[in-house]
């Protein structure tokens, strides 16, 4: 955990977020901008900044995501119309919070690139 990480608060309950699913790899909240009706972030409660930092010891943590994603789509019951898995990685790839994660977001039809 990074002591000044929004996420690591979120993930240890130190921050308050509206958690929707939680396990021992990873966390799933609300995010409070949302783009859709649904918009969920998934993240790995171990800190790792970006993709570009993932090492073959976090391969559990990011396979986990995936599932995560997909069991909390149809929790949200947006499976069947289709969602949206985005990972921002760096400045230029739009991440704004330097804690690897991916946005789940669906319940509307989706254009390209967003909206």
């Amino acid at each position: 955990m990074t002591t000044d990480c929004i996420f690591c608060k979120i993930v240890a309950g130190e921050a308050k977020a509206e958690v929707v699913y939680q396990d021992d790899l990873v966390t799933a909240f609300r995010d409070t901008h949302p783009v859709g009706p649904t918009h969920i972030l998934i993240v790995p409660n171990q800190h790792i900044t970006a993709v570009s930092q993932a090492e073959a010891q976090h391969e559990s943590a990011l396979g986990r995501l995936f599932l995560a994603a997909r069991k909390i789509a149809e929790m949200e019951q947006i499976q069947q119309g289709g969602y949206r898995l985005i990972v921002n990685t760096g400045p230029n790839g739009g991440q704004t919070v330097f804690h690897l994660h991916m946005h789940l977001i669906g319940g509307k039809r989706m254009r390209y690139p967003m909206g």
